[in-house]
């Protein structure tokens, strides 16, 4: 082995190793979170706004910025994942003794449970794929506006209408901000990026983005499912609206 390929080693065999790899994933993680609810809240602005941002992802760079983006998320991802599996299994080998001073060293109940929230998270992340990436559904896959692209905004919403597939988005998400109320201040915490005196404005913040994120995400779902939304314009298939105005003309 070579000098480079032992350091890498080395690297991930020690535990401040291991966190870094977790703590920089993250960051690429929630900087996707964010990106991707604010890209979902096209859908209250019309199946036009939401639609052409959907057509835009596809062909940014030719098609291949969408893949390039995936690439590096899918990475990102599953290191995260490896990452915190080894570095709980190195703790526990380790036998590190339980805190003696509960008043000083509460764990907090995200914590406690983050191992087995990421591993739910993971289970909704692949629902979430083949629900509206691989679209299995061929109702949802067959929908197409009349200029032949793919009808993003209408998919939400029927994809929506669903009770089970709103409630699993509902424990989905919930717990998915329950890990990142804790796992941002983590971030901070391991990049050296906290002391005594920010560490209350950081887990302010880490549950800021979490409820941000809680609110966002979960307003589509409950906005198609309890409040109609986009019904009436559902009502009307997009290829029906493209001849009605052809007809006007």
């Amino acid at each position: 082995m070579n000098a480079l390929t032992n350091a890498i080693i080395r690297f991930w065999q020690s535990s401040i190793g291991k966190k870094l790899i977790v703590a920089i994933t993250g960051v690429v993680l929630v900087g996707f979170l964010i990106a991707h609810v604010g890209g979902n809240m096209l859908i209250f602005a019309g199946r036009e706004a939401m639609n052409d941002y959907a057509y835009f992802l596809h062909h940014f760079l030719h098609g291949a910025g969408i893949w390039i983006f995936r690439g590096v998320l899918v990475v990102a991802f599953v290191m995260h994942i490896v990452a915190t599996i080894a570095l709980t299994k190195q703790n526990r080998a380790a036998k590190v003794e339980n805190y003696q001073n509960e008043a000083t060293n509460v764990a907090s109940k995200s914590s406690r449970v983050m191992i087995w929230s990421g591993l739910t998270v993971l289970a909704f992340v692949v629902f979430h794929i083949f629900h509206f990436t691989v679209r299995v559904d061929p109702e949802l896959a067959g929908m197409k506006e009349s200029s032949g692209r793919h009808d993003v905004w209408g998919m939400v919403i029927v994809g929506f209408q669903k009770p089970l597939v709103v409630l699993f988005y509902f424990v989905g998400i919930s717990l998915l901000c329950s890990h990142l109320s804790h796992g941002i201040a983590s971030i901070f915490q391991t990049l050296g990026w906290r002391s005594r005196k920010s560490s209350e404005a950081i887990n302010r913040l880490g549950l800021a983005v979490s409820v941000a994120l809680w609110l966002g995400f979960l307003s589509i779902p409950l906005a198609a499912s309890v409040a109609g939304f986009g019904s009436d314009e559902m009502e009307t298939p997009v290829t029906d609206i493209a001849d009605v105005t052809e007809e006007k003309r």
